[in-house]
């Protein structure tokens, strides 16, 4: 059928405007939904798509009834959305393994349909989506086409119904990719144009599964093909498919006039509920945008305005808040970051709403879903991803097979990710020349979706990155190689464990700011796009990284005061750290917040997102205390800012580290933590405390009475230090590093660049000034004639062997770093070992080096290095007393 011209002049009355439950994972809960209509309601949303894929009735097993507990769920949540009179539309999807023929599939169909209705139900919906495009034999002789079939049966139960108010069908070819040839000329979108009965309503997602940009021609063209306004089911927010990103950014990339072009917009946002307050609160500013100004396609005043809003934002962005007067926009103009103001505004109070929450942090998304049999067309399989498969007719997420971690290259990546380049965003999500808030992939985005990866097929290490955090499994890790058990020592920190009568809500420096949503949001933004301050990041240490060398050709400190090169280099690093401390201060204000729900949903991200810009700054203060880099890096000039992983995958992906991604997985505390870990370059002034630890983590590991040790060892307070750390800060301080909580040194690590060249001057130095400082150790037979106890004649034979042994050649062809770890059992956070071991091999690697070592590996500490990635070296010296471990990087 035609439209009517005037229907093109507004917004059609019936405008759908609302959210659409229809992801992988852990269904929102009762109370959630409810919170969720009265929500719709005051932001003037009218309705709700039941269509969670958790719920199996829904899809993979839809013939089946739903039990009397299930029923009861089901007519609560229905009658809460008509006492906010939000429409509730139940939603079907029979297209897995249905026989459209089947007179006895379609009485189980409006069975089904019947009993729901008895619930209270007035508004349904059939969805054919992600599913083969084949049918059975008996089918094809009762159908011209599989599009035909799926229109007769919906014709067939619309009619049953009685004619909805509200019926939708989501078609197999749900978006322009994966019509067949295209739009225009799809058979399959043509026939249901011109056979699905007026009254139903058709679901579209735009260019793609989840679009960067729907433009108002694209949707002229499916309305010509359809014959009807399009409702969007918009993936934008959704994140099922991937489980290192949440999405808190604003609704963009629908320009304005798309609302006299749609029948409505259906937004399927975040797996966790509470993080969807930005995600649907702008959806609904963007529905009530003056019509007058979506028609205007000439550059009005108005949009003027709008680009000079963009413009002033921008600068906000670059300096920090602006405190001057508000961006102001001519009333119901939709601006994406002036709408994420006034959502962060009335997102606060839910912060401080009280909500309990018990047991372990964990994702909502599922990894593996069960699987189905299906008898009718022999298929099996699982119920695809509500944003699509990995790749065009490929895998749903939640059941593609997990690579695993390889030391191989990534160069396929980095040559299609050298491309990216950084275009603008103006209002409605439209391109310009003046904005660095919008990421451009250019190649990668023809053929990508953000649920899709930039991957070869011979590139192990690319497959290495998709890992998952949550796939990681560090529950019986021992985050030391020496356990320290201090008689007075607790199990872990003192108030590092976040207990509910610890809250310091009310205190100022603890409450959570707009400023504070704000930087959260922009860490945390779109799928194509990262916010301001996420770019920031981006680019400050790029910039940090790749101009390291104007830092280490000027070593000279008065030098460097006069230069500007290195003065500019030192700002720019001291604004990282700024940064740095910014999202310090925004963790621990979350971890305060009375709305516990809502931090657990909140805090694997962030925890994740804090440890890795953590670790860069790490790295910048390296850089900035030796002089930076002497050597070119052998990555890291490429932009590689949109791929699986989000913007915290981006920023370790600027560090030369392409072949040890293992040490990037961690596995999320199960319960909230507020401690933070500092890593930072080893200064003099920690000699004293690095030796203490030395110490207290040594007699630990014995197992001796604390005291009795202390008195051993009272005429040599500095013995184990000199051993284990001295040689190494004396003569190679430069890839040394610390980690600290907030009262003192947990652990350390210590590095040599050239394993050969240190045991040459540890010869020539060290241990000349081991036999002046330690006489009575180093001359012969005194260590058996002495009264000197036995643990101190056992450390002084690893002395004395410090200046007879050779590290074997066939050791340092491959490994030509040393490395030495020592991390206190105190230390309950899994990641940090791992961060202090990536700082050492990010140290070493941009010194040119390809592998490392640890030398005299005990029994206590190979579980602990192998968990680190370390494999033992067997065939590298024929003493069977030394053990080697060693990994490439």
């Amino acid at each position: 059928m035609q439209l009517e011209e005037s229907s093109d002049a507004k917004k059609d009355a019936s405008f759908i405007c609302g959210v659409v439950e229809g992801f992988y994972g852990r269904p929102w809960t009762l109370d959630q939904r409810k919170d969720l209509f009265i929500k719709m309601q005051e932001w003037g949303m009218n309705s709700y798509l039941y269509a969670p894929k958790d719920d199996y009735k829904h899809r993979a097993y839809w013939r089946e009834l739903y039990s009397v507990e299930e029923a009861e769920h089901l007519t609560m949540l229905i009658t809460a959305s008509k006492e906010c009179n939000i429409t509730f539309i139940y939603a079907l999807s029979p297209g897995l393994d249905i026989t459209y023929s089947s007179s006895k599939e379609m009485v189980i169909l409006k069975r089904k349909l019947d009993q729901v209705a008895q619930f209270g139900c007035t508004a349904f919906a059939l969805l054919f989506d992600d599913i083969e495009a084949e049918m059975t034999e008996s089918d094809k002789e009762a159908f011209q086409s599989f599009a035909q079939a799926q229109v007769s049966v919906t014709n067939e139960v619309y009619e049953y119904l009685n004619q909805p108010k509200e019926f939708l069908f989501c078609p197999t070819q749900y978006c322009a990719s994966r019509a067949v040839p295209d739009v225009p000329n799809s058979e399959y979108l043509n026939t249901v144009g011109s056979k699905l009965a007026p009254g139903i309503d058709v679901m579209w997602t735009g260019p793609k599964v989840i679009s960067r940009l729907i433009t108002p021609a694209s949707i002229d063209e499916l309305t010509e093909v359809l014959r009807r306004k399009p409702v969007i089911w918009d993936n934008l927010h959704a994140n099922d498919y991937d489980q290192k990103r949440i999405f808190l950014g604003p609704y963009t990339g629908r320009p304005s006039a798309l609302l006299t072009k749609l029948k409505g917009v259906l937004t399927n946002p975040n797996c966790e509920y509470g993080a969807n307050f930005v995600a649907i609160h702008t959806v609904a500013q963007w529905s009530k945008c003056s019509i007058e100004h979506a028609h205007d396609e000439n550059q009005s005043s108005d949009a003027i305005s709008a680009v000079s809003a963009d413009i002033k934002l921008e600068q906000e962005s670059r300096n920090g808040r602006s405190d001057d007067e508000d961006v102001s926009l001519p009333m119901l103009v939709y601006h994406p970051r002036l709408a994420l103001k006034k959502s962060l505004q009335l997102w606060l109070p839910e912060f401080k709403r009280t909500k309990s929450m018990w047991g372990p942090i964990s994702k909502p998304h599922v990894n593996n879903v069960p699987p189905v049999t299906f008898g009718a067309t022999g298929q099996s399989g699982v119920p695809c991803c509500s944003s699509g498969s990995l790749e065009e007719g490929g895998t749903s997420p939640g059941s593609a097979p997990m690579p695993t971690a390889d030391h191989s290259s990534a160069e396929d990546a980095n040559e299609l990710a050298s491309d990216a380049t950084l275009t603008p965003c103006l209002v409605d999500g439209t391109e310009s020349a003046g904005s660095s808030s919008m990421v451009s992939l250019d190649r990668v985005a023809e053929c990508l979706e953000p649920m899709e990866t930039v991957e070869s097929t011979s590139s192990a290490s690319s497959q290495a990155k998709n890992l998952d955090v949550e796939d990681v499994d560090d529950h019986d890790i021992k985050e030391s190689p020496i356990k320290e058990e201090m008689p007075s020592a607790p199990e872990h920190e003192e108030g590092d464990v976040i207990m509910e009568s610890e809250r310091k809500e009310e205190e100022e420096d603890y409450q959570l700011t707009v400023d504070d949503l704000c930087l959260l949001c922009d860490l945390f933004y779109l799928p194509f796009e990262h916010g301001p301050q996420g770019m920031q990041l981006l680019q400050e240490f790029n910039w940090l990284k790749l101009n390291a060398h104007i830092v280490a050709s000027n070593p000279s400190k008065t030098t460097a005061a006069v230069s500007p090169e290195v003065k500019e280099w030192h700002q720019r690093a001291e604004k990282f750290d700024t940064m740095s401390r910014a999202l310090n201060k925004l963790f621990t204000r979350l971890t305060y917040i009375n709305n516990r729900e809502l931090l657990y949903e909140l805090y694997p991200y962030v925890w994740d997102m804090r440890g890795v810009v953590a670790l860069l700054n790490s790295y910048v203060k390296w850089l900035s205390f030796n002089q930076g880099s002497k050597q070119g890096f052998l990555s890291g000039e490429q932009e590689p800012w949109v791929f699986r992983g989000g913007l915290a995958a981006d920023l370790q992906r600027l560090l030369p580290l392409e072949s040890v991604n293992d040490l990037f997985l961690y596995k999320t505390p199960e319960t909230p933590t507020r401690q933070v870990y500092t890593i930072r370059p080893y200064l003099a002034s920690d000699e004293r405390n690095v030796y203490q630890l030395c110490h207290r983590l040594y007699i630990a590991r014995t197992g001796a009475n604390f005291c009795d040790m202390e008195k051993i060892f009272h005429s040599y307070p500095n013995l184990l230090g000199d051993i284990h750390f001295g040689a190494f800060v004396t003569l190679s301080p430069e890839f040394s590093f610390v980690v600290e909580d907030d009262n003192s040194v947990v652990g350390f690590v210590a590095a040599a660049a050239n394993a050969k060249e240190l045991q040459r001057q540890i010869r020539v130095a060290w241990v000349p000034e081991m036999q002046t400082k330690y006489p009575e150790l180093f001359h012969s037979h005194s260590t058996e004639k002495s009264n000197i106890p036995d643990p101190i004649k056992d450390l002084a034979t690893k002395l004395q062997r410090l200046h007879t042994e050779d590290l074997p050649d066939a050791l340092l062809t491959y490994h030509p770093s040393q490395l030495k770890m020592w991390l206190s059992d105190t230390v309950i956070d899994h990641s940090v070992s791992k961060r202090l071991l990536t700082c050492a091999v990010a140290a070493l690697r941009a010194h040119g080096s390809s592998g490392c070592h640890v030398y005299d590996v005990d029994v206590c500490s190979m579980e602990f290095y192998s968990r680190l990635g370390f494999v033992e070296l067997k065939n590298v010296t024929h003493d069977q007393d030394v053990m080697y471990f060693g990994r490439i990087f």
